[in-house]
């Protein structure tokens, strides 16, 4: 009953307005203060706090943050843009083809989808508005296109549910391979079907001596990925370390390469980074002391005898987790659904045997599958803003990406190979 009060309480200040992570936190103290038998000792909220964010994977993190936002002001994004348009700008329907190969890259180094709609977004909204795609349809490529990062190493929900679950890192980030390239592959035909269908034209050729040049040129930041990858499948760096150096490496392009980032300026970049980082590391420790009075209602335990007894069956099992999920996305961002709902999810898993990494594949895309959606819909959000767009038009233009999506998940969860064999592969 007290979970019950809780949970209603934590919804009623999500709807005045209050900010998810003090939401949580104030519905977890009134629990603990009327828990039956006797009020819970205060103390308890921040301990459980600081234990939800004390883990030394979760360095990774911030670092990844900075070298997001140092990339984007030192001009490696700018950079992939131009080597993107040289490379596929041909193609029908040529900016949104552009928009996501830049994305597809840009998820190589970030992690983050809002860093990179924001960083492509800025660019590529206006350039695609202007020369006439439907101003919906333009936040939308950028949206879907901004999915990938999550789902591609380095990813930031990796690394938080590798912390709550305690799984690999490594092998969650070699497992969202294969998932992150069937995405890239069904959006850019989508992308092509509809530059045909509105005769969206395509930018002239590049020669080869430009996409030589335009390679020359990117091949600072188009070695960035390939460097996180080898790094840590080789054992070299850990991924935190891997995060570290990407930060030095990025830096130094930045400043003394293509020279767009100057010294006064770092200041400005590290605050930026430092306020995105705090934002998802402060869910992440809101998120702790509502999880214990999940676990001492025996919430998890509950809904775990729920989804087991309509099923023994690991893909019926799975089937029904999703639509658990897809509902959940509905009404909470990725990050506070993942430290909420995983530990929930976790006895499921181990109670039938269901392969770990292929678990948490299936959770993280489809807990990303809820930034394509309203009502919460956080790309949709964040791309409507910087286009200027109306919020439904983009949300219509997104169906079709959304529905590929949906395919892929379907695709993963039946067949577990597909998320499996290449971090038991390159992983021992």
């Amino acid at each position: 009953m007290i979970i019950i009060f809780s949970v209603l309480i934590f919804f009623l200040l999500l709807v005045v307005g209050l900010d998810v992570g003090f939401s949580m936190i104030v519905a977890a103290l009134t629990g603990m203060l009327l828990h039956t038998g006797g009020g819970v000792d205060p103390i308890m909220v921040p301990m459980t706090l600081v234990s939800s964010v004390d883990s030394a994977a979760l360095v990774a993190v911030p670092l990844f943050v900075l070298a997001g936002e140092i990339m984007n002001q030192g001009g490696l994004t700018r950079r992939l843009i131009e080597w993107s348009t040289a490379m596929v700008g041909h193609f029908r329907g040529s900016l949104s083809q552009v928009a996501m190969t830049t994305n597809l890259m840009m998820a190589g180094i970030t992690g983050s989808a809002v860093a990179d709609a924001t960083a492509t977004g800025a660019m590529l909204i206006p350039a695609m508005k202007k020369e006439g795609y439907k101003p919906g349809y333009a936040a939308a490529v950028i949206a879907a296109g901004a999915m990938l990062g999550p789902i591609l190493p380095p990813s930031i929900p990796m690394i938080v549910y590798a912390v709550v679950a305690n799984v690999s890192v490594a092998k969650l980030f070699m497992a969202g391979i294969v998932p992150g390239l069937m995405l890239f592959a069904g959006y850019v035909a989508i992308c092509a079907f509809i530059a045909r269908k509105r005769n969206y034209l395509a930018k002239p050729r590049a020669t080869w001596r430009t996409q030589v040049q335009s390679t020359r040129v990117a091949i600072w930041a188009l070695v960035v990925p390939v460097m996180i990858v080898l790094g840590i499948r080789s054992g070299i760096i850990t991924e935190t370390e891997a995060a570290g150096v990407i930060c030095i490496y990025a830096l130094f392009v930045g400043i003394f390469v293509y020279r767009d980032l100057k010294i006064r300026k770092l200041g400005a970049v590290f605050y930026s980074a430092a306020k995105t980082s705090a934002v998802i590391l402060f869910l992440l420790a809101a998120a702790g002391p509502f999880s214990w009075l999940m676990s001492e209602a025996h919430i998890a335990t509950m809904i775990s005898q729920f989804i087991l007894g309509i099923s023994k069956d690991p893909l019926i099992v799975l089937l029904v987790v999703n639509l658990l999920l897809l509902a959940v996305g509905m009404v909470f961002e990725p990050l506070p659904a993942l430290v909420m709902f995983v530990p929930t999810l976790l006895p499921i898993q181990a109670a039938l045997g269901i392969d770990p990494i292929h678990f948490a594949t299936v959770v993280i895309i489809n807990l990303m599958i809820g930034m394509l959606h309203p009502p919460v819909g956080l790309l949709i959000l964040i791309t409507a803003a910087i286009g200027r767009v109306r919020l439904w038009s983009v949300a219509m233009e997104t169906l079709p990406f959304l529905g590929w999506s949906l395919v892929v998940l379907l695709l993963v969860s039946v067949f577990p190979f597909l998320v499996t064999w290449l971090p038991n592969l390159a992983i021992r």
